[in-house]
């Protein structure tokens, strides 16, 4: 905690130095976004930590470790919240969930997922999801002449409403997506459907009938149905948008039988997890030869990234909240374990064979893209939360320092570290977590204690007070939806505007 006394804005944190990037082609880069469900920081063999780690040596990714050797990896990547919907909204909309108010998961229309917390009841957030009168980026590329593609996961807006349905958000094609969020089964020989489980048929995975009976998992479909749109967009002669999303390795967790020897040594549920990991990586190396046979990969934006940090609190093999190490909890969380995520990137001007250090965020993606392709921002008045990350990419650095901001006024229903409605900022290598339910702080130093293991808050109060100032402006200029007291029936104080005693005394910030 040395550098307490620096100013603590307008420093410009400088990237590792880099080689020259490779120069961008002039015609508009095709664009392959590949968002992964659930996948943790650590659920890679390629590591972005200070050392390599023992899940990296688990796990087996061939296809990512290529990837990263031919681009950029980043090491302090983000997701936009630590549960699907929302960092899926935020990539396609740049806006951060506190700005949307997409800030939960969604399935059936004007249904509020949220478990109960006591104390607390939820805002009126934005239960429906994204909607077709939300400029998104594949309604943006597509206006640019781009073939946009959705295979997977959608999971962007509810069941029952218009944006379910990823053709009425910006997709010229939709395979597989709808408006749940897990699939009904992984396996072809089950349909793809709940049904095998008597499970609720909301989640039975659409699109796939072909597909129905036989022995293929789902990425695996999903893979072939994939290559066959590029190749269809590539016979079109205009550039493509394939946003690929595997419903792997959200629960239901399956193994996979083709995987299963590689990981007959581990417990039998971490072992399904792995080969899971394995089929994405594998669907991965079947989009990356593709764009190699058409002798397009070096025109094609690659992006590999995932939605929220790894599960760990509940569904898992051994030890709960352990599966992000060292990293702290997982999915649902605020601590690093279920927002920190892989992010990997390759493609036109990308600078090969690189490790990013810099804080980013999935909200990054929208203008980052859209730059790529050479369109504007939208004029709608709108703020926007992503920075173009376009120099990061060419081996500069951003303009100016990073101060990342999550809010998630929910409970996700499952207990564990971290997991219960909050608000918290990153800025440098600080970490400030505000708690609504008893409206106290949480204070990390993120260089020195990356796993979140000595709470600093209680020795450090000039920095919680000025970090709190400036995440409550924030959360103000965002219009952020605060948690609601149950018992007074208002939103819960912003955390510079908390009363709360101190052991210096009595502070109103």
């Amino acid at each position: 905690m040395k550098r307490w006394g620096l100013p603590l804005f307008g420093l410009l944190a400088a990237c590792a130095s880099v080689p020259t990037a490779p120069p961008v082609p002039q015609r508009p880069p095709n664009i392959v976004l590949f968002v992964v469900d659930d996948l943790g920081w650590q659920d890679i063999s390629v590591p972005l930590w200070s050392e390599r780690t023992a899940f990296n040596d688990r796990y087996r990714t061939p296809n990512l470790e290529r990837l990263a050797r031919e681009g950029m990896s980043f090491t302090q990547a983000y997701a936009s919240a630590p549960v699907c919907t929302p960092t899926r909204t935020a990539i396609l909309t740049g806006q951060a969930p506190a700005r949307s108010h997409i800030t939960y998961w969604t399935l059936r229309k004007d249904d509020d997922t949220s478990a109960k917390f006591p104390g607390l009841l939820p805002p009126k957030w934005d239960v429906n999801g994204l909607q077709p009168e939300d400029a998104t980026l594949p309604e943006l590329l597509q206006e640019a002449g781009y073939r946009t593609v959705h295979v997977g996961k959608a999971h962007f807006g509810a069941v029952g409403t218009p944006g379910a349905d990823p053709r009425n958000l910006g997709f010229d094609v939709n395979v597989a997506g709808h408006g749940a969020g897990g699939p009904g089964s992984f396996l072809g020989l089950e349909n793809f459907s709940a049904a095998a489980r008597k499970g609720d048929r909301v989640w039975d995975v659409p699109g796939l009938e072909r597909w129905h009976g036989k022995d293929v998992f789902l990425e695996e479909a999903l893979a072939a149905e994939a290559v066959e749109q590029l190749d269809a967009a590539v016979a079109a002669g205009t550039p493509f948008f394939l946003h690929f999303a595997p419903y792997s390795v959200h629960a239901p967790i399956t193994a996979n039988p083709r995987y299963a020897a590689n990981y007959a040594h581990l417990d039998p549920r971490e072992a399904a997890y792995a080969t899971m990991i394995e089929t994405c990586d594998a669907a991965l190396g079947t989009l990356l030869a593709r764009l190699d046979s058409h002798g397009i990969a070096d025109e094609t934006l690659v992006i590999f990234t995932s939605d929220n940090g790894g599960l760990s609190a509940h569904g898992r093999g051994g030890e709960a909240h352990t599966h992000n190490a060292p990293l702290r909890s997982g999915k649902g969380s605020c601590y690093e374990g279920g927002i920190r995520v892989p992010l990997v990137v390759r493609g036109p001007g990308v600078v090969r064979g690189t490790r990013n250090d810099w804080q980013v965020i999935s909200a990054d993606l929208f203008p980052t893209l859209l730059a790529a392709a050479g369109v504007g921002l939208p004029r709608d008045g709108i703020e926007r939360d992503g920075l173009d990350l376009t120099g990061l990419l060419r081996g500069g650095w951003l303009e100016a320092e990073r101060i990342l901001v999550w809010h998630q006024p929910h409970f996700w229903g499952v207990n564990g570290p971290g997991i219960w409605p909050f608000s918290a900022l990153r800025v440098r290598d600080w970490k400030l977590i505000y708690r609504h339910a008893d409206r106290e702080f949480e204070f990390y130093s993120l260089a020195e204690d990356p796993g979140e293991s000595f709470d600093l808050a209680a020795t450090a109060t000039p920095i919680v007070l000025e970090l709190a100032k400036v995440l409550g402006e924030r959360l103000r200029a965002m219009g952020a939806q605060m948690s609601i007291d149950a018992t007074t029936g208002l939103p819960v104080p912003w955390p510079d505007k908390v009363e709360r005693p101190t052991s210096f005394g009595f502070y109103q910030f």
